[in-house]
């Protein structure tokens, strides 16, 4: 096990190599990054949504931004559309699985918000509907994907598309992606408390 255990590792630290040496990646970051800091200097909210591994990543990213990341300070205000399972539930069940994150996005996000679509594939139906009544209400959005990009590539206003198709190397590159967007907006926008 020690010898897939250390490919494993080696496959890891690749996929970190790639990311750091990927210009237009690093760049969507910084752009993503300006994008939820001004949201919320301008009383804007930060919707995130996703399935799977990407929903725990949603509630990740808004539990650092609620919370706090490196220190004391003032909440910044961010919402998991994956965490109301009797919404997802009832919008699940009366209409579909489809809207469970774009109904929510109708009903919470505004002109001035941002809306952070998280899938790995890039094809995610309820994401690519919540992209579209985000973009309908005024919201900027911001699509963390894989190498390809799916349909949500066109769609959104930021990618950031990390160089990789496999799906647990995504995931783990979102979580830097995710952890330096709240550094850095925890940086630019906490009053220390």
């Amino acid at each position: 096990m020690r010898g897939v255990i250390s490919e494993k590792l080696k496959q890891v630290t690749n996929s970190f190599i790639n990311l750091a040496n990927e210009a237009s990646v690093l760049e969507a970051i910084d752009v993503a990054t300006t994008e939820v800091i001004s949201c919320v200097q301008n009383s804007g909210k930060i919707l995130v949504c996703g399935n799977g591994g990407s929903a725990a990543d949603a509630q990740h990213f808004v539990a650092e931004f609620i919370g706090r990341f490196y220190f004391d300070r003032q909440p910044l205000p961010a919402i998991a559309l994956t965490t109301d399972t009797s919404i997802l539930t009832c919008v699940a069940n009366d209409y579909s699985y489809d809207d469970v994150f774009s109904r929510q996005v109708s009903a919470l996000g505004s002109s001035g918000d941002v809306l952070i679509a998280i899938s790995t594939s890039g094809n995610s139906q309820n994401v690519i509907n919540a992209v579209n009544v985000a973009k309908e209400n005024g919201c900027k959005t911001i699509l963390l994907t894989g190498k390809k990009g799916g349909k949500l590539d066109a769609m959104c206003d930021v990618v950031i598309a990390v160089p990789s198709d496999d799906t647990p190397r995504i995931q783990e590159m979102h979580l830097f992606v995710e952890h330096m967007i709240c550094e850095l907006a925890e940086s630019a926008l906490g009053n220390r408390v």
